[in-house]
């Protein structure tokens, strides 16, 4: 059954960028610069990203002047940004610029991921964003041991304690890895086959 999954790495406060737009406090942590495939969207089929975060990835790996650079983040995986910007795309990407509502844009996202998965890779808001329109199934969070103080927020969005099921708490080498269902704005459960809560913490190092 495919899922929506917002995944990403945040400070212990809540921030997933310091108030640069900057990740540079994650790669500083143990395990941030290559992180445990656990910590990773098992069965993504598509990206989806805000302008923000895809003009980081950009910089941040000098992908225009080496479009291959690209694939060792998204893979072959087609790639949805959110925009209103005439934005730059690497040679060779499969990189789809998008704007409007997600409600509107959502089935060719999900037609694009086929039967797999659509990893919500940030920010916090284009996250809100797919919460708002009750298209998110999962949150995923890496906890990283550090605190920023300021910065783009996780998620930058009302969500009362009904709406999340914690399904599993572990540690993964310095993070501490949270896995919660969202449930539909109208009580439903949104995720039908998820398992049971993983009632204890282990550890796991990278």
């Amino acid at each position: 059954m495919q899922r929506i999954i917002y995944d990403t790495a945040s400070s212990l406060d809540g921030f997933i960028a310091d108030p640069d737009h900057s990740l540079a406090w994650l790669f500083a942590v143990d395990g941030g610069t290559e992180p445990d495939e656990s910590l990773l969207p098992a069965d993504a089929g598509a990206l989806v990203e805000g302008s923000t975060t895809y003009e980081w990835i950009l910089a941040e790996s000098d992908i225009l002047a080496h479009p291959g650079r690209w694939r060792e983040f998204a893979g072959d995986r087609p790639t949805f940004v959110f925009t209103t910007r005439r934005l730059p795309r690497p040679d060779g990407a499969d990189v789809t610029f998008v704007s409007g509502a997600v409600a509107d844009v959502l089935p060719r996202i999900r037609a694009a991921a086929g039967a797999r998965d659509v990893w919500v890779v940030g920010g916090g808001d284009l996250a809100g964003q797919f919460l708002d329109a009750d298209a998110l199934d999962r949150i995923a969070v890496s906890v990283a041991p550090v605190a920023l103080g300021a910065g783009s927020p996780l998620l930058p969005r009302r969500v009362d304690a009904g709406r999340l099921t914690l399904r599993s708490a572990r540690v993964v080498g310095a993070f501490a890895r949270l896995v919660y269902d969202v449930e539909s704005a109208d009580g439903d459960a949104v995720i039908a086959d998820a398992a049971p809560m993983e009632s204890t913490v282990r550890a796991t190092r990278p």
